[in-house]
């Protein structure tokens, strides 16, 4: 196969960028080659804001061909949260026959190196960040995102998570040299001499299942770490939310094409309706790397039955934010008010309990009680969203009428602090848009305690009443320890509260913010210095993005001989 793009000029073209990405993993500090402002975009070949509607809208109720084989049929039926037919459709897949196809390419793949893995994975990202504009559109209609979200979330904060990934898994290749010459004296003897070669193999085909929710923020890490580790991938979206990932394999196609590399080490796994492949495909031999975004119920599935592949699984959990005491209580309604209101709470990292002492806080503008927090908390919101312009660039759409369905339920859980409403977007009539409901509950009540104790997913958070905040920490303790965290969050002007939520939080371990009373949210973690989940509780067995979420997808093989 004849290569357009040569390693050399690869390497010339994203080695700068590499470097910068394997800096920042070590130092933390912030640091992204993507631009998170659309005026960026338009410039230097990137389509800019219309460029890339037109680009999605000539999308709809065409097939995207990705020229791969087996193509056994055509898929669509994708409908847009915002009340919009796609029309889109896909390639459906003999196993049978694309399974083979994608691994004979992979000795080529393996053979290339680390470092011409890693720059031709940075041509894909920056082909797909060229194009942010049209995957922010995909993502925004079928995710339900607002715009700014979809583009942001969806495009550059993906787009760094998947150069975290190439980082991680470049740096634990090259941890090892390529090879080494050995001698062990023998002392009156000739010595034993030995020349060694190590090279990293890949585990071989890594499935890729994603979400609805976030296809591009949760799907690019395992892709590209199972990609740049020597592995082909085989993406398989959820069927409400195809187009943003098949439109990512179309770009790798293309890419891997041009550089000399066989184009079905990346490829998509589409689905007919009802036909659920996601179960048949990760228990299938060649399937040896699985990424989840989802159901605690079917990750913990994949964890117990996909026995030959190595799982990276992020499920659900309870988060939760203890307010004990503050010195800056508008900074903190403001801050918990945007938190719950993002993406109507969609988010794997969304607050869902507020633990609050019964006897109420202290705080700069004096003492407050447990219902005045709730009353005020209630009205941070309200003034957040009481412009329904604003509500609807923050909330975006209902995705899933699961969502609507325990929204409307949970006002009868308990007291409402802060009811639900119906919101109409003037774009998109058929969008359900609701903002949250904030109910209390009494932490000590068992009815109540069966609320809180459950994951809720979507716009619905409690305000927890409990006895002190030693109480507070032991039940952050308990919540994280049987149902697991993605986030913790914590308010408290006294150390030893603090010290006793952050020694919970390392003993259990959970990722955990305190005080956050300005521009930085819980529920919002930054690639090359953030890591998303601790792999430590149930909520997630592993972390995007650190040294463990990318060394077991390829082994380290030796060949030595004697010098």
């Amino acid at each position: 196969m004849a290569a357009e793009l040569t390693a050399h000029e690869l390497i010339a073209r994203h080695r700068p960028t590499l470097d910068q990405a394997l800096d920042a993993i070590r130092t933390r500090a912030y640091w992204s080659p993507h631009p998170e402002h659309p005026k960026a975009y338009g410039e230097n070949g990137s389509l800019d804001m219309a460029a890339g509607k037109a680009a999605f809208d000539a999308l709809l109720g065409a097939r995207l061909d990705l020229d791969q084989p087996g193509t056994d049929g055509w898929v669509d039926g994708e409908t847009s949260p915002y009340g919009v037919d796609l029309g889109v459709s896909y390639p459906h897949a003999d196993l049978d026959v694309l399974l083979p196809a994608m691994k004979a390419g992979m000795r080529a793949w393996r053979d290339a190196g680390a470092e011409t893995r890693a720059v031709v994975c940075l041509e894909i990202l920056k082909r797909i960040s060229d194009r942010t504009m049209e995957f922010a559109q995909a993502v925004m209609h079928t995710s339900g995102q607002a715009f700014m979200m979809a583009f942001q979330a969806g495009g550059p904060h993906a787009q760094d998570r998947g150069m975290e990934a190439v980082a991680y898994a470049y740096v634990e290749q090259v941890r090892t040299p390529d090879t080494a010459e050995w001698t062990k004296p023998q002392g009156k003897r000739d010595p034993l001499a030995l020349t060694k070669r190590f090279v990293p193999v890949p585990r071989g085909i890594g499935l890729v299942i994603g979400c609805n929710t976030f296809p591009t923020w949760n799907g690019y890490p395992g892709l590209f770490a199972s990609l740049a580790t020597g592995n082909a991938v085989l993406v398989k979206p959820h069927p409400r939310a195809v187009l943003p990932l098949a439109l990512t394999v179309q770009v790798a196609r293309q890419v891997l094409a041009e550089a000399g590399f066989d184009p079905n080490l990346v490829a998509l796994a589409a689905e007919r309706p009802g036909e659920g492949i996601a179960k048949t495909l990760a228990t299938r031999p060649e399937i040896r790397i699985i990424d989840y975004t989802g159901s605690t119920e079917f990750g913990d599935w994949l964890e117990s039955n996909a026995r030959q592949a190595k799982v990276y699984t992020e499920k659900a959990g309870v988060n939760t934010v203890i307010v004990e005491s503050t010195d800056d209580y508008k900074g903190m309604l403001s801050n918990l008010a945007f938190s719950l209101s993002l993406y109507s709470g969609q988010m794997c990292t969304t607050p869902q309990n507020l633990l609050v002492p019964r006897d109420g806080i202290s705080t700069d503008q004096g003492p407050k009680s447990f219902d005045e927090v709730a009353a005020d908390l209630a009205k941070a919101v309200d003034g957040l969203l009481g412009d329904d312009a604003r509500a609807n660039a923050l909330l975006g759409a209902i995705v899933n009428p699961d969502v609507k369905a325990r929204l409307e339920a949970a006002a009868g859980l308990g007291e409402v602090a802060l009811a639900s409403r119906e919101i109409t977007h003037p774009d998109f009539p058929g969008a359900v848009v609701r903002t949250p409901v904030v109910v209390k509950l009494d932490g000590a009540k068992p009815d109540a305690e069966a609320a809180y104790m459950s994951e809720c997913f979507g716009p619905v958070s409690f305000l927890v009443a409990v006895d002190s905040a030693a109480d507070a920490t032991e039940l952050l303790r308990r919540t994280i320890r049987e149902k697991g965290a993605m986030t913790v969050g914590a308010y408290t002007t006294s150390p030893e509260v603090e010290e006793a939520v952050q020694e919970v939080c390392l003993e259990e371990a959970a990722q955990l913010s305190l005080n956050l009373t300005g521009g930085v949210y819980v529920n919002q973690t930054a690639a090359f210095s953030d890591f998303h989940g601790s792999g430590g509780n149930p909520a997630a067995n592993a972390a995007l993005c650190d040294g463990a979420f990318v060394a077991g997808r390829f082994r380290v093989i030796e060949v030595r001989r004697e010098a």
